[in-house]
């Protein structure tokens, strides 16, 4: 069995909101996997809807660049928000965008040995940027997305999305990147929702379902009002519209004759931990470490 440590169990008190025994046992018995602890979590009705699982932690920049029906999203974190407003951080993130962008790659390790200039390659402009500011900064991902309309929207420096549609205007293009922005949807619709994704919502929907003890052919019927109400809530056309929230996105899009494509959408930090520092703990180390 692996080792449970008191990291682990804080990880899943602060992204369940249960208690530090709690926490403990279900580390346990899903032998120290934080994700299927959630999940056990979940269907025994415990966990708080896992509300701080997509918890943001690092701190970065979304960087947007686009050419003619091509566009590429690029993460570049660095350690705290004073940074990402640097122009110098800022100047390396729209480099690394452009330079993505022309030579149509989304790998990060190719990225890194494109030429930057000044006889420089990115990773070693990245290094040297390291070396000037004194944080850590990593190109995280890349994404890219095509199409002949394709409506951009960046929202502070956190969250950028692009989004691939035709017919309606430029302005309904605006309007249903800022609703992915806001609304983050998984899909387009229900087609487009991954195949293990639904299948491990509907396992947790079913395993609560039957906790209550009702016959089967009503746990059918929660199971079915369960995965109705998911998909409601992270299919881009079953979401209530951002501009107008007694209309569905997929309502107003039919009226307007507006068909999505696809879309991508990223914010800073999603599935990262920040590290919390305990001075607590250093000054003890600190100590001991002069003790010896």
């Amino acid at each position: 069995m692996a080792q449970v440590t008191a990291k682990m169990v804080k990880e899943l008190r602060d992204r369940t909101g249960l208690g530090m025994m709690e926490c403990k046992k279900a580390l346990e018995e899903s032998n120290g996997d934080i994700e299927l602890a959630i999940d056990n979590l979940r269907k025994s009705g415990q966990a708080k809807a896992a509300k701080k699982a997509g918890n943001i932690a690092a701190d970065g920049a979304i960087i947007i660049a686009q050419q003619g029906g091509k566009a590429v999203l690029v993460e570049v974190n660095c350690q705290t928000d004073f940074v990402a407003k640097d122009d110098n951080f800022t100047t390396f993130a729209e480099k690394v965008a452009n330079l993505a962008l022309e030579n149509g790659t989304t790998d990060v390790a190719k990225i890194a040995e494109l030429p930057y200039g000044d006889g420089q390659s990115v990773e070693e402009a990245r290094v040297a940027l390291v070396q000037k500011i004194g944080e850590n900064i990593q190109v995280r991902r890349v994404e890219t997305i095509e199409g002949d309309n394709l409506a951009a929207y960046r929202h502070g420096l956190r969250i950028g999305v692009v989004v691939s549609y035709e017919g309606g205007s430029a302005e309904t293009g605006k309007n249903l990147a800022m609703h992915i922005a806001a609304f983050n949807p998984v899909a387009v619709d229900d087609n487009d929702v991954a195949a293990d994704v639904l299948a491990r919502e509907k396992d947790i929907i079913e395993a609560k379902a039957r906790e209550s003890g009702k016959p089967d052919n009503i746990v059918e019927k929660m199971i079915e009002g369960g995965l109705r109400k998911y998909l409601d809530e992270v299919t881009l056309l079953r979401q209530p519209y951002v501009m107008d929230n007694d209309k569905k996105v997929g309502d107003v899009l039919k009226a307007e004759g507006v068909k999505v494509l696809g879309f991508k959408r990223l914010e800073v930090g999603e599935g990262i931990e920040k590290k919390q520092e305990d001075f607590a703990a250093e000054v003890a180390a600190a100590q001991a470490s002069a003790n010896q």
